[in-house]
């Protein structure tokens, strides 16, 4: 199935195009990471305000409304919002006939899928209810989580013509507009209704993304188009092919998190899966700032030029470059203040997941790795090879926790998620190797045997040495990859592009 050129992605300095990649990359994740940093302190108020309403049990139980929705959501979506940002983005700039079509489908379907998938959870709220809780008494919530659904579908829809189209401001003021929304409604609700505002508080949060997607997308210049029935069914059925596909890679992975939460909660209650819900939240605080980056701007470009092996290959490698040397550092500093930061955006009540916070971060340092070669799969459209990957992960993921928390408890559940990506991360390498003769650059080849290696001393600092000792040992080693970090990143850019009060660091010797 190799397309174009398959020699890997060159290894050399950046010229003036892969300058301008770099320069990309950095712009759109700084972007969507600037966004996130204003989400962060929404996060820790809303998280304490969470944390000191509800304690552990509280948080665990809200994690498991969480996924209850985030299943349905992405079983009624059929995956149309992921296939569509491909179709948007491979036309873009090209066809803006076909951009309108996609987008007038995009609307209609997810509108009628939202109602679908709302309509059915509501019918099932009770054995939904009794499979999550035990028993039939949070029925009522699951009903609420109905519309939570056709929210969240309906955004999609609409959120894919802003990810098409990379407009990533727009997508940046509805993360924090969302963030807002979520801290200023929801803490209300649940100091007012305690737990039982836990799924009108979700309900909530879906109705903000549904509005803040239907704002910003309205703003961009879509031609109107009237679609015959038989053209309107070829779209659609279109966008179906690819979203079935989605749809199940989006199941598998929910689904998964559902039963490590249904496994944790089982084993040792809902207050350990409150500790596994803190910890998993923290753990990808970071890292998802360029996660999200990852998926927003760099999955687009990635499928315009997805015909060509070797343009493919340097923009992963690119994106891999510039993932590791942000997200390094802080994961290291949270490795290494994990108890303060638990403390900081919960309570002292949630001491007992900085272990599974630990391992989480190592996983997470994994995974940051992996990621960019994976979206090679997905913007090819390989769909038998990515499904069976999905199900090969979930299988992984799975099985671990459930022969780790038993003998663990909740802390089996992180080693389980670093164990994942040992795993994952083989697998995938593998596979865009074969698929399009994918090679590792030299200077990610250096990050990885750097930045890993040292990860992991930090987490085994923490094990085998007194707690001072450790924790004085990681924020050095923090403070070292930092300016190592900003280095790397200086060599990629004009200093221009810096702030002035770091511009020093840049020009310093020997680090």
């Amino acid at each position: 199935m190799k397309t174009g050129s398959s020699s890997p992605a060159s290894t050399s300095l950046p010229s003036s195009e892969s300058g301008k990649s770099y320069n990309q990359i950095i712009k759109s994740t700084v972007l969507i990471g600037g966004s996130s940093v204003i989400n962060v302190a929404f996060s820790i108020a809303r998280n304490k305000a969470m944390a000191l309403l509800l304690g552990p049990e509280g948080i665990g139980m809200m994690a498991l409304y969480n996924s209850v929705a985030e299943i349905a959501q992405t079983v009624a979506g059929l995956g149309i919002n992921a296939s569509g940002v491909r179709q948007i983005a491979a036309v873009r700039g090209q066809d803006t006939q076909r951009i309108a079509e996609v987008v007038a489908v995009l609307r209609r379907v997810s509108i009628f899928l939202g109602l679908a998938g709302a309509a059915l959870l509501f019918s099932f709220s009770g054995p939904v209810a009794e499979l999550t809780f035990g028993n039939r008494q949070h029925q009522f919530g699951v009903m609420i989580l109905s519309l939570a659904v056709f929210f969240q579908v309906a955004a999609a829809g609409r959120g894919a013509l802003i990810q098409g189209v990379r407009d990533i401001s727009s997508l940046a003021w509805m993360s924090m507009l969302v963030g807002l929304f979520s801290l200023v409604v929801g803490v209300p609700i649940i100091y007012f209704l305690g737990a039982g505002g836990i799924a009108i508080a979700v309900a909530a949060a879906a109705f903000a993304s549904f509005v803040a997607s239907w704002w910003f997308s309205r703003r961009i210049d879509i031609q109107y188009v009237s679609l015959s029935a038989r053209r309107a069914l070829q779209e659609t059925s279109a966008l179906f092919k690819l979203g079935i596909v989605f749809m199940a890679s989006g199941f598998l992975t929910m689904g998964s998190a559902y039963a490590i939460r249904l496994i944790v909660s089982s084993e040792s209650g809902l207050h350990a899966a409150g500790l596994y819900q803190a910890a998993w939240s923290l753990g990808g605080l970071y890292a998802g700032f360029i996660l999200q980056a990852m998926g927003t701007d760099f999955y687009p470009r990635l499928t315009a030029v997805s015909e060509d092996n070797a343009e493919s290959n340097r923009l992963v490698n690119e994106q891999t470059e510039v993932s590791i040397l942000l997200a390094g550092p802080g994961l290291i500093a949270t490795l290494t203040l994990a108890p303060v930061v638990m403390a900081l955006f919960y309570s002292s009540e949630f001491q007992g997941a900085v272990e599974i916070l630990r391992w989480i971060c190592l996983g997470m340092m994994l995974r940051i790795v992996a990621w960019p070669i994976g979206f090679i799969v997905l913007a090819k459209g390989a769909k038998s090879i990515f499904f069976w990957s999905e199900v090969a992960a979930t299988v992984v993921h799975i099985g671990l926790a459930w022969l780790c928390v038993p003998k663990f408890g909740a802390a089996g559940a992180g080693f389980a998620f670093f164990g994942l990506y040992v795993w994952h991360s083989i697998l995938i390498y593998c596979v865009a190797r074969r698929y399009t003769n994918f090679r590792w650059s030299c200077a990610n080849r250096k990050l990885i045997i750097g930045y890993l290696p040292i990860s992991g001393l930090v987490f085994g600092a923490f094990q085998f040495l007194p707690l001072w000792q450790a924790t004085g040992l990681g924020l050095a080693i923090t403070l070292m990859v930092g300016l190592y970090s900003l280095r790397m990143l200086a060599g990629l850019l004009p200093e221009h592009a810096f702030p002035r009060l770091i511009r020093p660091l840049l020009n310093m010797r020997g680090v």
